[in-house]
């Protein structure tokens, strides 16, 4: 039945029963990609040495001993495997049942591929890292014909000191093998493999904190040490706050902080030292920048007399930030809620979130309502193709910009 479905939405035509929205969605993304469905495409591989210095390089590395608890003993039995790939899609581990990871290189599914959306179709790898959530996909449900013999289900992992994508883990297996639990199984792994990240990051925050001590001890003033990604490891002579807005590349010098001001930097083993200045800071016109133009990738630049910074934004915050910028008045927390969650009642979960996006936009944006402050200039960059537009977004204003907004229309203030 999905074979039809799938072969009448190729050829243009209405098909008999609906397809679930998120596939569909997927579909018509890749077809605006050129994949081919009937041969697919398989990219060329990693070489061995840059799959081995992925491997050392990503933070997944951390969490493949609860991967592999979690996952291989079962797979292994039910004849699945488990495939982690970085946030470029390249797969970079790859174990499980013997038979089923020869059959797999059959369809390129092998180590350092890249089973990107865009370049293989709707997938269990590639279509997790674009919606951001996990996805089962079944049988005709994938694009390429080659992969319709499988079933697979993908899990995104995030980096929780900044909500970026670092990878995707994926269970996949002969169509035989597909069963209704594996979505709920793939989702409460990954979940895991997030809360081990998180303990990772805290022991890093206490050596720092042990570094932090006696040079803060002899210290006057107000200052605060924080690691690379700007997560507060001690203070002094000022209230805690658990994160500073860091610039991309920070380096050592005296810098302009939204958060803070002007400060002087100073390098520490795992993080900074940043001491506030009294000394004023010219502040002219201020101009946000929000760049949407990656499918997967999102940010924010600040520029104004005293430098510029960027900040990559998590999903949730892209998609605040982009209704907020549509809608320059301002938007409660009510409002907030309906357009993003279709509930004006979680407002509780909007303020948390609007929170954590003032620690670093600062004094930009304001409250009661939330909106840009009247003296910046706003622009946001849309993608090439509207409908390209956040694309795990279910807010009604960004469905109805993916059909409206055109590059001529690219709010600004």
């Amino acid at each position: 039945m999905l074979s039809e479905v799938r072969a009448a939405k190729l050829a243009g035509q209405r098909a008999r029963i609906p397809v679930r929205p998120v596939i569909e969605q997927s579909w018509q993304r890749v077809l605006r990609s050129g994949v081919d469905p009937d041969h697919g495409f398989t990219p060329g591989l990693l070489a061995s040495d840059e799959v081995r210095r992925r491997r050392e390089e990503t933070p997944l590395r951390h969490v493949l001993p609860v991967l592999r608890e979690g996952l291989l003993a079962v797979a292994d039995v039910t004849h699945h495997i488990m495939v982690v790939a970085d946030a470029e899609g390249r797969v970079l581990w790859r174990e499980g049942s013997s038979p089923v990871l020869r059959k797999a290189d059959g369809i390129g599914f092998e180590l350092g591929a890249d089973w990107r959306e865009d370049v293989v179709g709707t997938n269990g790898v590639g279509t997790p890292a674009v919606v951001r959530r996990p996805v089962q996909v079944f049988a005709g449900e994938h694009f390429v014909r080659t992969q319709t013999t499988w079933t697979c289900t993908g899990a995104p992992i995030t980096d929780p000191r900044d909500g970026r994508l670092i990878g995707v883990v994926d269970v996949s297996g002969p169509l035989e093998t597909m069963h209704p639990a594996t979505l709920a199984w793939v989702s409460s792994v990954a979940k895991l493999a997030e809360a081990r990240l998180r303990e990772v990051h805290l022991s890093s925050l206490e050596r720092l904190r042990a570094v932090a001590a006696p040079v803060l001890a002899r210290l006057g003033g107000r200052a605060v040490v924080v690691d690379r990604d700007g997560w507060t490891a001690a203070v002094t002579g000022m209230p805690y706050t658990s994160r500073v807005a860091l610039p991309k590349s920070l380096a050592a010098g005296r810098r302009w902080l939204p958060a803070l001001g002007a400060c002087s930097v100073e390098p520490l083993a795992g993080g900074w030292l940043v001491r506030t200045t009294d000394e004023p800071v010219a502040r002219g016109a201020t101009r946000i920048v929000m760049d949407l133009t990656q499918p997967r990738r999102w940010s924010v630049t600040v520029s104004g007399e005293a430098g510029a910074w960027s900040h990559e934004l998590s999903p949730r915050h892209a998609e605040l930030l982009f209704l907020l910028a549509t809608h320059r008045p301002g938007l409660g927390a009510a409002r907030l809620a309906e357009e993003v969650f279709g509930d004006p009642g979680r407002t509780v979960t909007v303020r948390a979130e609007m929170s954590r996006v003032r620690r670093y936009l600062g004094g930009l944006l304001e409250h009661r309502p939330y909106r840009f402050c009247e003296g910046a200039e706003v622009e946001v960059r849309l993608p090439a193709d509207p409908r390209d537009l956040l694309p795990h977004s279910t807010a009604p204003r960004v469905r109805e910009g993916r059909v409206s907004v055109s590059r001529s229309a690219t709010p600004r203030a």
